[in-house]
């Protein structure tokens, strides 16, 4: 397989492992994370495309900010829309908001668009609204939401949040939709799709903290994620795979958003399911493009994480065999960043840095780098014919090393040719 940098410059460029290719599959947009003061997201200063052709950069966001240990606004987190020339990211107070609200923080974030023509054309999507002398603003959120994920037909929003008013309560997750009786001057109309218990007052299989979410299928009608759930033993926690049910006909308005003493619930008719009670699961789980399946990373007997696909109305407790979980690999060292081919039929990921393709039907996995760089945040193509990640690489007027953009091209013929 052919592999290109495409970017030079001396700033870092950050996939975030989100949708990052273009519609057209001519550009990536990232974030420039880490390259001023530490890693921290608030101290992320720009959001920006690459053309792949040409490796021309150009920002799409940057707001004044400030540095340190406390910093704002904080810009970082990138996926571009499905269909449109915009893209979404997480964005923290502006500077003259900062007495008001405080710094950048995981609780003190939302969501904002941006065209990606360069003009700076700025959508505001969901309102933070953290008032405890009142009830909260009907379709806002009280925190932060993060990692937002347009569906493949746009229509919904999904994303990982944190509330700010009850702290007690660890990270969930939720969505978004477009809608008329969304806050005046916001886009999206809020709703989270779990309420965890309380930190450390769960009982047996019920679920304190949801993460690692993604989209199943192209239209929003379920969201797959790992559950931190209280063992058995009512001591422990296991980490299990979950899956949020959102009919079409959901009526979003009909969540409760909270207020100073209650936390916000979903709307009416969501449906959580588990899906997996034996393994401990791990990174961002993703639904096929179908619907039809989840990929999941999970521990074999060794602690290895290897990848495992299980239907999406399965479990591995079902009296039916054909819905239980299928081991893919037997790699010798944890596997990550798994992203499925549009075809359903392959799963791409990354061990030990170097790229891995795996065919779902044959179960056998075909390596297409050998030399162990540090590649990360790995990105599919549209077509599914270029594969995109980081690997750090030094520069040498800066004495420093950033994250660099490569772009790996497939060749399908010599990958079918090992099957």
């Amino acid at each position: 397989m052919k592999e290109r940098q495409i970017s030079f410059s001396a700033k870092n460029h950050d996939l975030d492992n989100n949708d990052n290719f273009s519609p057209d599959g001519k550009f990536l947009c990232y974030d420039t994370r880490g390259t001023v003061y530490n890693d921290n997201l608030a101290n992320c200063k720009s959001i920006e495309k690459i053309e792949i052709s040409s490796g021309e950069e150009t920002v799409l966001w940057e707001p004044e900010s400030v540095t340190g240990e406390e910093a704002a606004p904080g810009v970082a987190a990138v996926s571009w829309h499905p269909s449109k020339d915009k893209v979404i990211f997480i964005h923290g107070p502006l500077l003259e908001e900062v007495e008001e609200r405080g710094y950048y923080g995981i609780r003190n974030r939302a969501g904002v668009e941006v065209s990606a023509d360069g003009k700076g054309t700025v959508t505001k999507v969901d309102l933070r609204d953290v008032s405890t002398n009142r009830p909260t603003i009907p379709g806002a959120q009280r925190g932060g939401t993060h990692r937002h994920e347009y569906t493949r037909n746009g229509n919904r929003i999904g994303f990982t949040y944190d509330d700010y008013i009850q702290q007690n309560i660890n990270r969930t997750i939720g969505y978004m939709e477009s809608h008329e009786a969304a806050p005046e001057g916001y886009s999206h109309y809020f709703a989270v799709l779990l309420k965890p218990i309380e930190k450390g007052k769960s009982k047996a299989g019920e679920i304190e903290k949801a993460y690692g979410d993604s989209w199943v299928g192209a239209d929003g009608n379920m969201r797959a994620f790992i559950g931190e759930v209280r063992a058995k033993n009512g001591v422990d926690y296991d980490t299990a795979l979950f899956v949020a049910e959102i009919p079409s006909e959901t009526d979003i308005t009909t969540a409760f958003s909270g207020n100073n003493l209650e936390y916000p619930t979903p709307p009416e008719g969501i449906k959580i399911r588990r899906l997996t009670h034996h393994s401990a699961v791990g990174g961002i789980v993703r639904g096929s493009f179908d619907g039809k399946h989840i990929v999941y990373l999970s521990r074999d007997k060794n602690g290895i994480m290897q990848i495992a696909v299980i239907p999406s109305d399965g479990s591995d407790i079902s009296a039916d065999k054909s819905k239980h979980p299928i081991q893919l690999t037997n790699f010798k060292t944890d596997a990550s960043c798994v992203r499925w081919h549009p075809s359903n039929k392959w799963i791409f990921s990354l061990v030990e840095g170097n790229v891995m393709a795996t065919s779902v039907d044959k179960k056998i996995t075909i390596q297409l780098t050998d030399d162990k760089k540090e590649r990360d945040k790995l990105v599919v193509s549209p077509d599914a014919n270029a594969l995109a990640y980081t690997i750090k690489v030094a520069h040498i007027e800066a004495k420093k090393r950033f994250l660099q953009l490569f772009v790996l091209k497939l060749d399908w013929n010599k990958i079918n040719e090992k099957l």
